[in-house]
This record gives structure tokens, sequence and C-alpha cells, in this order.
């Protein structure tokens, strides 16, 4: 355990933006998990609804810091390719 002030202070922040991350993480998690379900259903109309959803909400967890740009562009590619192999 901590005694001086200041990490004590850094363990508060950091648990702070932990929970943090770890809400727009599972954010972004739900929204591919719809854009799924949406493929395996062969629904063009809802999977593409859902990519852009979840696009966004993987920008805005880049944009934070939570995903690497290289990370979000990858995930982004790959649910974008899954939704365009749909006939």
């Amino acid at each position: 355990m901590a005694n001086i002030k200041s990490a004590k202070k850094r363990i508060s922040v950091i648990e702070k933006k932990t929970l943090r991350n770890k809400v727009i993480k599972s954010k972004v998690k739900t929204c591919i998990k719809k854009v799924d379900a949406a493929i395996a259903e062969n629904n063009k109309e809802a999977a593409q609804a859902a990519l852009l959803v979840a696009v966004s909400e993987i920008d805005k967890a880049t944009s934070k810091g939570v995903y690497h740009k290289n990370t979000a562009s990858r995930k982004i590619s790959r649910l974008t390719k899954a939704v365009n192999k749909i006939a």
C-alpha cells in the first residue's frame, strides 16, 4: 500500500481511468456483437446500420486513447469486410 500522498493520488486516478476505459471498451464490444448478430442473420440493412454505430463508437474510443489507431482500423476493416460479404 502506498504511503506517499502523490502515490495514493495516482492509485485513485488510475482506478478512475481504468473504470472509464472498461466502460468504453464494453460499449465497443457490444456494438461489434450487434454487427456480428446481424451478419449471422444475413440481414444486410441491419448489419450496415449496426456497422455505422460500431464505427462511430470505435472512433470515439480511439480519440479518447482507449484504442491505438491501428487497432481501431483493424477492427473497422474486419467488420466492414464481413458486412460487405453478405449477398
